[in-house]
């Protein structure tokens, strides 16, 4: 048997009495944004380390003392899962002189985390359990000392972090909020990792969600047939707080079962962006998961999981087999525009990105993330 989503008693996503292209409208953005480094700087600080962050599947660390490690936007993280089946995670600096404690993306460890420079030893949790030479120091430099810890949660089959643990951390059920909702009838728990594919892009992390969250890329970039454009003009864009989502209506065939049913997850490609870099282009059997990672100002780590169902049947293995090998072509031609997009970064004649009204996701994803650095000067222009 194969799970099957469906929308249940969750809210009607499209049809009739739905607004589907909400009150954003056209708009300007000053591509600065996307290039300045104090910019950058104020995202890594007041965003990026304030935002629930996808950081592995839970698959990829299976059994106690398993290990992975995040990297990207400055920061380095172990995520390790303790001896009783639960996840720890802290910062992998070395308390002593600042070197990484892990080395590798991935391991596991039998007895403690060693620095590899002077052999500082690490528990689990980030404690210093082993100091050679401690008499050396004074008292007060080790005490209470250990790799600071960082928030961690498992939901969905996926491994989530919060860099700067404090009061004012939100739940991670209230962060995700409507659109825990949507993800949940995925029951991604149940799926599994078929493939995991890594990019370095030379281009902005915000340019590459840009690039998910609209459709008017698809008729020219992926040759996606003119009965699908047209189907797909009747996509329902949703903003969701500072998430968003989007149904998202390919071909005519599901198209009419969406409109006949109202099942938007039965039916069709439903894309949920996870702000501020966590995109979920989910299909009613098979999904992906793209995952810009910043490592620069103007260098992205971009990761894209390819998850499905557990079915021993034939039919449905072979079907979504088949839809992922056309995807990656669809994702190659993806990084091959990201690339053309670092070719005029530093252009005199690239100063400003003109949004229309149905790329009206992107226009909220920057108002959304200029307020909360700060930067309001730079929050898109309305043009109506």
């Amino acid at each position: 048997m194969v799970i099957r989503p469906t929308r249940g008693n969750g809210p009607r996503r499209h049809g009739e009495g739905v607004q589907h292209i909400p009150d954003v409208g056209p708009a300007d953005l000053d591509v600065s944004v996307y290039s300045d480094p104090q910019r950058y700087e104020l995202e890594r600080t007041k965003v990026l380390r304030h935002s629930w962050l996808v950081a592995a599947r839970s698959e990829e660390i299976p059994k106690p003392r398993d290990y992975v490690v995040y990297e990207g936007h400055g920061e380095t993280v172990v995520i390790v899962r303790r001896d009783d089946g639960t996840l720890s995670a802290f910062h992998n600096v070395c308390q002593h002189r600042g070197a990484r404690i892990a080395t590798q993306p991935s391991g596991h460890c039998d007895r403690h985390f060693v620095c590899p420079w002077h052999g500082w030893a690490y528990d689990l949790d980030g404690s210093i359990k082993g100091v050679p030479d401690r008499g050396d120091f004074a008292a007060c430099q080790l005490k209470d000392l250990h790799a600071p810890s960082v928030a961690v949660e498992e939901w969905g089959g996926w491994v989530w972090i919060f860099l700067s643990p404090s009061a004012a951390m939100p739940n991670f059920a209230d962060y995700l909020g409507e659109v825990g909702g949507e993800l949940a009838a995925y029951r991604m728990d149940e799926m599994f990792l078929a493939e995991k594919r890594v990019y370095e892009v030379p281009v902005n992390y915000k340019a590459i969600v840009d690039g998910f969250n609209e459709l008017y890329h698809i008729a020219e970039l992926h040759h996606v047939p003119r009965a699908g454009v047209e189907t797909g003009r009747d996509t329902a864009y949703h903003i969701l707080g500072r998430h968003s989502m989007m149904v998202v209506p390919l071909d005519p065939v599901s198209h009419a079962q969406l409109v006949e049913t109202g099942d938007h997850q039965a039916t069709v490609t439903c894309h949920y962006v996870v702000f501020p870099n966590c995109v979920f282009n989910n299909l009613p059997n098979h999904l992906q998961v793209f995952n810009p990672i910043p490592t620069g100002p103007h260098t992205t780590k971009f990761i894209c999981w390819e998850l499905q169902y557990r079915s021993d049947d034939a039919k449905y293995r072979q079907e979504v087999d088949m839809a992922w090998t056309g995807l990656k072509r669809i994702v190659e031609e993806d990084v091959f525009i990201f690339n053309q997009l670092a070719a005029t970064r530093d252009s005199m004649a690239y100063r400003t990105n003109r949004f229309n009204e149905r790329e009206c996701k992107p226009t909220v994803y920057h108002e959304t993330m200029a307020r909360m650095v700060g930067d309001n000067r730079r929050i898109p222009v309305r043009r109506r």
